[in-house]
């Protein structure tokens, strides 16, 4: 009997852990579903919130590279075309199978073996990028590259990423590989404004891309990786060694034999020199201000400059010459110059002596102490102050405070005209010029006459000692030139769409009066004495009469001249890009010798009439009788 109740309370003890047993099943399943439900809202929740902005697949099929700038010169003539360039689109069949070959060597060699992601390509990249401990490597695919290119932004987010994937998987659902190639081929940035390989091809190479060789199409590979610095036209050392890395990896892919590879590397690759080669850095700060006016614009633009071909011509060839006949050693040395006309308008500009080496724009870019260049200012305060250019002044040692200014070499001349004290650039009589006129005075002139940066509130003020660029110098020395009116230094006459409809048009070129006709006048004669028989005399034009002034910084680290004649001002800049010193170089010699030299070629030539003697004047007769 008691064997039965422990039977039963077993087998009772048994349904309700069997009970349990069911429940718990049940429970765990039930959790398990609800987990995996929220699972899946949350990753549906992640790609609606990927995908809820994903960009209009639409414009897919649009040209490439956006907007186009067509530059006019002063004339009106066609300059070219800047910006964003797009060639012709080409088909794939149309190409010489090692174009797009050195592309796939490069960019995806597996790209007809994947779905649009490379899943190898990105875990290889992953372990390369922790082991340096940033983002050394990519794994994108060209397929990923293409939607990158086309619809996202180069941000390096993960939802921008997410968004790359999403649309590569779209693209090879979408279209077939060759399709993709070819998108990819026509779309992709080579470098210098040139979106597609067409475009790629003229902008380097003058030709259309179904005429590239081998050699030229491996250099056009090897830009993808870095087209704006590896572009062959400013940096042809690195795209030169990039396309030859390309080769390598032909080979290695099977797209080429060694044979082949050493036949190519063995043959020089040459550039072709576009219509924009001509005054780059000019061409840069036209391109920069073009932004700025027509900020963010989705037109077609013309845009017509100040840009003059013949005095850019000029600049170029004078700087070249003026280098060539200067006794100072310049291997190691830049140099800058800008021409503007007597209302403000840039005529003409270098920026350096090799873009290809730099595109530093010195003429704009570097703010350099203009030393006694600055003082025509100080002489000018004085003259608006009723200061004569026959007043005396003293030249001698001077000590205010601490400070004990110098002439050059140590020389002092005493009792000296004010004309004298700017003709020989005499620091201590223009120091005490200035102590007499009152330092805000010289403050005050200068900011009128147009420049802009900081002005030193000490004694120095009248040395140079304040930073200035070549353009802003030569802005300056506009009033110089036009009677006294300020100007502002432009290179931009209107910016219109191709439509015709208009988005700039500067109006007027004089922002007011910057000192009196009779002062202007007064200083301009000194200015003209410093040619005739100072410091600038090397700066002489035949057929003009230039007013201008030469400058040296400390320790020969600045070397200028800027002055006008003929209505035009020039300003001529030399100097090391590490400020370091120049022994013996000063802006009366090689800065005076370029000014002169493309002031030559710039001006007009003068007609000078024949003398005609006059019999019937009595001097006349005795000076022909005497000849």
């Amino acid at each position: 009997m008691a064997k039965k109740r422990d039977r039963k309370a077993k087998n009772k003890a048994g349904k309700r852990r069997s009970a349990v047993s069911r429940q718990g099943y049940f429970r765990l399943v039930s959790d398990g579903g609800v987990f995996c439900v929220t699972i899946l809202i949350g990753v549906a929740l992640v790609f609606v919130y990927i995908a809820r902005d994903l960009p209009d697949t639409g414009v897919l099929w649009r040209a490439a590279g956006g907007a186009k700038i067509t530059l006019l010169d002063s004339d009106g003539a066609p300059l070219g075309v800047h910006g964003a360039s797009a060639g012709a689109p080409v088909r794939l069949a149309d190409l010489p199978d090692y174009v797009p070959n050195a592309i796939l060597a490069v960019e995806d060699r597996n790209f007809y073996h994947h779905f649009g992601v490379n899943p190898v390509s990105v875990g290889r990249a992953l372990i390369v990028n922790m082991r340096e401990g940033g983002v050394v490597q990519g794994g994108s695919t060209i397929t990923q590259q293409l939607a990158k290119n086309i619809f996202l932004t180069s941000d390096r987010t993960l939802k921008r990423k997410a968004q790359e994937f999403i649309l590569a998987l779209w693209l090879e659902q979408k279209f077939t590989k060759q399709e993709i190639l070819t998108l990819y081929l026509n779309r992709v940035y080579f470098g210098a404004g040139a979106y597609g390989i067409d475009a790629a091809s003229y902008r380097y190479f003058a030709k259309p891309a179904r005429f590239l060789s081998l050699g030229e199409a491996a250099v056009l590979a090897g830009l993808l990786k870095a087209p704006s610095r590896l572009a062959p036209t400013h940096n042809p050392d690195d795209a030169g060694r990039r396309g030859r890395l390309v080769i390598d990896q032909m080979v290695a892919a099977g797209f080429l034999t060694q044979a082949e590879a050493s036949d190519v590397v063995s043959k020089p690759i040459i550039l072709s020199v576009s219509d924009l080669s001509a005054a780059p850095y000019f061409i840069d700060y036209i391109m920069n201000r073009v932004r700025m006016r027509a900020g963010d614009i989705d037109a077609d633009l013309v845009v017509r400059t100040t840009f003059d071909r013949r005095m850019q011509e000029a600049v170029e060839i004078g700087m070249v010459a003026g280098i060539a006949s200067a006794d100072d050693d310049l291997v190691e040395v830049q140099s800058a110059a800008v021409i503007l006309d007597e209302a403000g308008a840039v005529r003409a500009m270098i920026g350096g002596r090799d873009y290809r080496e730099s595109q530093f724009n010195r003429a704009v870019q570097a703010m350099r102490q203009p030393g006694s260049a600055f003082k025509p200012f100080v002489f000018l305060a004085a003259v608006e102050a009723g200061v004569t250019a026959d007043d005396i002044i003293l030249d001698a040692p001077l000590k205010i405070g601490k400070w004990a200014p110098d002439n050059y070499n140590s020389k002092f001349f005493g009792e000296v005209t004010v004309r004298e004290a700017m003709v020989r650039s005499l620091n201590s009589a223009t120091i005490r010029l200035q102590e007499r006129v009152g330092r805000g005075n010289v403050r005050r002139t200068a900011r009128a006459m147009g420049w802009t940066g900081k002005l030193n509130p000490g004694p120095a003020l009248a040395l140079g000692v304040d930073v200035v660029s070549p353009l802003q110098l030569a802005g300056a020395y506009a009033p110089f030139a036009n009677g006294g009116f300020r100007v502002e230094p432009h290179v931009i006459v209107s910016i219109e769409t191709a439509d015709g409809d208009t988005v700039y048009r500067r109006e007027g070129s004089y922002a007011g009066q910057a000192a009196s006709r009779d002062a202007i006048g007064a200083t301009n004669a000194m200015l003209a004495s410093v040619v005739e028989w100072g410091t600038g005399r090397a700066a002489m034009t035949p057929g003009y009469q230039p007013a201008g002034k030469t400058g040296t910084s400390q320790e020969s680290r600045d070397a200028w001249f800027a002055g006008h004649a003929g209505g035009f001002v020039c300003v001529i800049w030399v100097g090391r890009d590490d400020n370091a010193p120049m022994p013996g170089i000063t802006g009366g010699r090689a800065p005076a010798i370029i000014w002169r030299e493309v002031m030559v070629r710039a001006l007009p030539p003068v007609y000078v009439a024949p003398m005609v003697p006059i019999f019937d004047d009595p001097i006349a007769e005795v000076l022909k009788t005497r000849g």
